[in-house]
């Protein structure tokens, strides 16, 4: 038993079962022990897209010049990622801004919002030629200026609520202890989870998810909009209407393991309502769209096609990594791209032409 398991199983034993947001908290964030507090997982437990091309952080950056220029190219402005990974993401938007409108970069405060301390080191060296400021939450990113933020892959891991429809109602899915295991249990009392599914026809031992902290986040996105615009872009994997099932994921060494199983030593995520970010939002909102629909719009293939001209020994390896950020059988279809801006009359962000429409919240 690892040392974290240790130390949940003893903190149950005492105080009782928690939460499973509680405990995806503990097993990710734990400042002794937390997965990503401890570590830096990419590439060897999982990859992202930023890691399986340049191409990705370069079309995303020259959305952002876009959306920059249709916005009056204001200067200063906060040039905001969450959960920044590596900084690979950020290293690849700005080498392409650069490289289009060097006044973007220029103008551009960068802030990533970053817990683990382990990454934040590995960030700085990323980023080692540009100025750089770090804050543990959203609502720690400095205001007085337009915000433009990006939220690639992170939503994921924020901490989920589990409700399981019994025979008497809903009750909260708890993390409990069997002897040296860590189990799965309900809570003693039945709850109401604020979601649009929970009031209909729902089958016995359904499973509905709720991320508090995703709805907070995008909730506090759209008073910054309207003291001085810019433009929010989502890209994660979920499902873009509410949906019920057990969505609980743990991932070590690529490969799937119990959630439960080894706290601290596997990543855990759950796929995004992307549906309920929209009803949190109080901005206008596009998609969300599949990545491959929405990478295609910002012209990937137009992309890979001339890196190929230039390094014909890549072809394919470029080719590759191109079908596997689009293809339907890999992340083009469950990746999904939103976004979000402040609207009255501003440009549509770039990309979204397949969006199925806007709205205001």
């Amino acid at each position: 038993m690892n040392a974290l398991k240790r130390k949940i199983i003893d903190r149950i034993k005492a105080s009782g079962p928690i939460s499973v947001a509680e405990y995806m908290s503990i097993a990710l964030s734990d400042p002794e022990h937390g997965y990503y507090m401890t570590r830096d997982p990419l590439g060897r437990d999982f990859t992202t897209a930023p890691e399986v091309s340049q191409i990705f952080g370069e079309l995303i950056g020259l959305f952002f010049v876009q959306a920059w220029e249709d916005r009056g190219q204001p200067r200063p402005f906060y040039f905001v990622e969450l959960g920044p990974g590596r900084g690979t993401l950020m290293a690849d938007m700005l080498r392409a801004a650069r490289k289009v409108r060097p006044e973007f970069v220029d103008a551009a405060k960068i802030v990533l919002v970053e817990i683990s301390p382990m990454l934040r080191g590995v960030q700085a060296e990323t980023l080692s030629t540009v100025p750089v400021k770090w804050v543990s939450q959203f609502d720690d990113v400095p205001r007085g200026a337009p915000l433009f933020l990006v939220a690639n892959e992170f939503f994921d891991a924020l901490p989920i609520q589990q409700f399981v429809k019994s025979e008497s109602g809903w009750r909260e899915r708890m993390v409990a202890s069997d002897g040296n295991e860590l189990v799965f249990s309900l809570s003693s009392t039945v709850a109401i989870p604020e979601s649009p599914i929970a009031i209909g026809d729902v089958l016995t031992d359904s499973i509905l998810e709720l991320n508090p902290t995703a709805t907070e986040i995008t909730r506090a996105i759209g008073p910054r909009f309207d003291e001085h615009d810019g433009v929010t872009l989502v890209i994660d994997y979920g499902y873009d209407k509410p949906a019920l099932g057990d969505t609980l994921q743990a991932v070590k060494a690529n490969s799937y393991v119990h959630p439960l199983a080894e706290p601290g030593e596997a990543d855990l995520t759950a796929h995004v309502d992307f549906a309920a970010l929209a009803r949190a939002s109080r901005s206008y909102v596009l998609g969300p769209i599949p990545q491959g629909a929405f990478l295609e719009s910002l012209g990937i293939n137009v992309r890979a096609g001339l890196l190929k001209r230039r390094n014909p020994e890549r072809s394919t390896e470029i080719d590759a990594a191109v079908e596997r950020l689009t293809g339907p059988s890999d992340m083009g279809r469950l990746f999904k791209a939103m976004t979000i801006f402040e609207g009255l009359d501003q440009e549509e962000p770039p990309g979204f032409d397949a969006a199925c429409g806007s709205s205001h919240r």
